[in-house]
């Protein structure tokens, strides 16, 4: 029988990361899922059973999965995913909440196509962006960049038309700054870099000004103090939470801000949970897992030759750490608050059946490094 010789730190350190997150939940969610089901269980057993069970089995296939089959099913993988994102405006089959068609019923599943999105959209610039060097001559005739930039735009645009409509900026913005990340590193022209943070900003600030909710929450995180018991209570309650737990915490289970004070306490605030729980030394030992796991995945990126895992294993670490970077920033108010999950950690299956798919195609990329 082959022995693999995978990365067991990067293991290792999404186990942790994956315990940790359901350890914190079974405490942040008791409350909630007493009050809502009369079962202090229901929202840990869902995401055990939707979300890490499936995740893992999914990740092992991925790890499986020879590397050249991945690039060849990219195309395919992202077509699928791009037709699970219209169906989310189909009556009987696409579900509404809070305003945005972000979900997909298929009986008693739900799950977002968007978070799947950000792994399929890796794959398919990785493989895209791969083939254009290794076969084009991408770093060698200025033509070639051309065409690649326009192509790489028309791509971003169809995404960027799906998640506008639904709407998720948030999950725009991320797939956006990974995509920009993998085309740089793809050897391309400066120029078309700048060009592109230029573009991207500009969208941005244009998505803002269209939308008076996120005018809103840009407006709150300019001013914290705007709207303390409206659109500004979010962040004034994680903020406090957050400095609740001082340097060493209240203990593990004992948060008192999960009782109806913060909203979205198990989710996106789950952070300001684990320092309220933990304090400042468990804040930084978290985000010093976070950190090796980006060094363990860029360690992964210079030790591989082939072009495709390269650009994949940036794509995938990149999207997951622009995850934590945004969600935790948010909770200590020096980003917008924004929907973005933290990884491993933050209730939702989907999230967490994707990222631990990711994290199989990492290890699946170890294998091979030299």
């Amino acid at each position: 029988m082959k022995k693999y010789k995978i990365d067991y730190i990067l293991l290792g350190t999404v186990i942790i990361l994956a315990l940790f997150g359901i350890l914190i939940l079974a405490s942040s969610s008791a409350s909630l899922s007493y009050e809502k089901f009369g079962n202090t269980y229901y929202f840990l057993s869902h995401q055990i059973i939707l979300g890490l069970i499936p995740g893992i089995i999914l990740a092992f296939l991925a790890f499986r999965t020879p590397i050249a089959k991945l690039k060849r099913w990219a195309p395919i993988l992202l077509l699928m995913n791009l037709g699970l994102m219209a169906l989310v405006f189909m009556p009987g089959i696409g579900t509404a909440l809070g305003g945005a068609n972000r979900w997909i019923n298929f009986g008693p599943i739900s799950f977002q196509p968007s978070e799947f999105l950000k792994l399929t959209f890796v794959l398919y610039l990785a493989a895209w962006l791969s083939s254009r060097i290794e076969k084009a001559g991408l770093r060698k005739k200025s033509e070639e960049f051309s065409q690649t930039f326009f192509a790489f735009l028309i791509v971003i645009g169809l995404v960027a038309l799906l998640l506008i409509f639904q709407p998720d900026v948030s999950t725009l913005g991320i797939i956006v700054l990974t995509a920009a990340l993998m085309y740089f590193l793809a050897g391309t022209p400066l120029w078309h870099n700048i060009l592109l943070v230029f573009a991207g900003t500009g969208s941005l600030f244009l998505l803002i000004r269209l939308a008076p909710y996120r005018m809103a929450r840009f407006l709150v995180f300019l001013k914290p103090e705007t709207d303390p018991m409206g659109i500004g209570y979010q962040v004034k309650q994680a903020l406090i939470t957050v400095g609740s737990g001082g340097v060493l915490g209240l203990g593990l289970g004992m948060s008192r801000q999960q009782f109806g004070f913060l909203p979205q306490s198990m989710s996106d605030s789950v952070f300001a949970i684990i320092a309220e729980e933990t304090g400042f030394i468990g804040s930084c030992i978290l985000i010093l897992l976070f950190l090796t796991f980006l060094w363990r995945a860029f360690n992964m990126i210079k030790k591989t030759s082939d072009k495709f895992s390269q650009l994949a294993a940036a794509g995938i670490s990149s999207w997951i750490i622009l995850q934590v970077f945004v969600n935790i920033g948010a909770m200590i108010a020096i980003l917008p608050l924004t929907g973005i999950p933290l990884p491993f950690i933050g209730y939702g299956g989907s999230h967490m059946v994707v990222e631990l798919i990711g994290v199989g195609i990492l290890l699946n990329i170890s294998k091979n490094t030299s």
